[in-house]
């Protein structure tokens, strides 16, 4: 236990001796962590997946966004410490928690995690402690769940004797232009007190801080984010599939002259499907949230189911080239380019990519291949798949090529020559002069 201290928090972290811990070092926690220890504190990370203590331990790090050599000093200086237990919370003056929100195989939220969480820093928490809950969840998660607990296990009162908030977390992993650290921040506190103290901590690193009334609002906005895209994205998915059926209207033309208005619209595209955590499992929390309220979100549980459908719709273009080819499921070869759920990254968690490969698997088609330069390896349906070279015979060599993530790096011009007929759900091969007649493209939407 830490000598007792009457400094409060502001001055902690003016001073920079504020101790920073970060539950749950993925794609969200880790970053965070980093930067507040690029900042001058001492970040405490911790995770119970023993391999990932380990990797950072030795100075490997597994986060594309983050630059190895930054985490190889933080660490070798100490001022990232990454630690699989929890003996260290009595020392924290602020704890982030950043672990997962899935939801189960039945579309209902799993907050195991954020409850394991909560009851590991209860049992260990002091006074004058910070507590935030980054992980996305539905309303009233911060107050009906995590609250009861930290009270219950700490005896301590919040807003008297710590401060506990909530501040979704809004990682774009991939992107270049918005990081951690310039990304506006909302957070809501379960008291003014708590609003003050967690703005004050999350400032340090975040460039703009929005503070609102509650838990409540920062839970649900984080949810309207996500399901804004997703009933937008659903829109397109469903006009290119329109598209598709009356032939000679090009989806990707129409959004993009559409995009031209300066006021009142907004671009969406289409695609296979969509990945990532949120924006395909918020709509279902909220969902699920609503219903205990005799409130039934249909049109934002529409939009998931069509852009769920997505998958589904490939595997009959698939299908459909297959056919017209003449080839028999079981001798076809199919080849993917890209398995992340998006453009430049190594995150697979629910890419669509994944779900039509084990759609066409249960179809009975078994010889199907793929490249990834961010994905070395995957798992579906219970196989495990290695990223294969990317080469002119390869491509010459598979009956179809599924162009199901538009990697920047790959050379479309050499694929669009090459591949005897490519299924194009990204329209990655936009504006390529594809001179070889023996080439046939077909791009999601295009009405071909």
């Amino acid at each position: 236990m830490p000598k007792k201290s009457n400094e409060t928090i502001e001055t902690k972290l003016e001073r920079k001796t504020a101790r920073i811990g970060v539950v749950g070092l993925g794609y969200v926690g880790l970053p965070l962590a980093v930067e507040y220890a690029q900042h001058g504190f001492v970040a405490i990370g911790i995770d119970v997946d023993k391999n990932k203590i380990v990797a950072l331990q030795q100075g490997k790090n597994y986060i594309a966004d983050i630059d190895d050599e930054v985490v190889r000093t933080l660490v070798s200086k100490k001022r990232l410490i990454p630690t699989n237990t929890f003996d260290k919370v009595a020392s924290l003056d602020a704890i982030f928690i950043c672990v997962p929100t899935p939801f189960t195989p039945s579309k209902e939220p799993d907050i195991s995690y954020i409850i394991s969480a909560a009851e590991k820093i209860g049992s260990e928490m002091r006074k004058g402690q910070v507590i935030i809950l980054k992980s996305t969840t539905f309303p009233s998660t911060t107050q009906s769940y995590v609250l009861p607990i930290l009270e219950r296990l700490s005896k301590l009162k919040v807003g008297k004797d710590f401060s506990l908030a909530f501040s979704p977390e809004r990682i774009d992993p991939g992107n270049k232009q918005w990081k951690t650290s310039n990304i506006p921040n909302v957070v809501g506190g379960v008291t003014p007190s708590c609003t003050k103290a967690a703005a004050a901590v999350i400032g340090q690193v975040v460039a703009h801080v929005k503070t609102v009334s509650s838990p409540a609002v920062a839970e649900m906005e984080k949810l309207l984010e996500n399901i804004f895209r997703s009933v937008n994205i659903a829109l397109v998915n469903e006009l290119a599939q329109l598209c598709d059926r009356i032939g000679g209207i090009n989806v990707w033309e129409v959004v993009e002259a559409a995009a031209s208005k300066p006021f009142g619209f907004m671009p969406f595209y289409p695609g296979p499907g969509i990945g990532g955590h949120c924006i395909l499992i918020d709509p279902y929390y909220l969902e699920w949230y609503a219903r205990a309220f005799d409130f039934h979100t249909n049109f934002i549980a529409l939009a998931a189911e069509v852009n769920e459908s997505m998958p589904f719709y490939v595997l009959n273009m698939v299908l459909k080239e297959l056919s017209r080819l003449g080839k028999k499921f079981t001798n076809a070869k199919v080849l993917f380019l890209g398995v992340a759920f998006k453009r430049d990254v190594n995150d697979t968690r629910h890419s669509p990519a994944l779900k039509v490969m084990e759609l066409l698997l249960n179809a009975g088609i078994v010889n199907v291949a793929y490249n990834d330069p961010f994905v070395p390896e995957i798992d579906v349906c219970d196989k495990k798949y290695n990223s294969v070279g990317l080469s002119p015979k390869m491509l010459k060599n598979a009956d179809i090529v599924v162009i199901t993530t538009d990697h920047s790096t790959y050379d479309y011009k050499m694929i669009a020559r090459t591949a005897k007929c490519i299924v194009d759900t990204r329209n990655a091969l936009k504006g390529e002069n594809i001179d070889n007649a023996k080439t046939v493209v077909r791009v999601l939407g295009s009405g071909a």
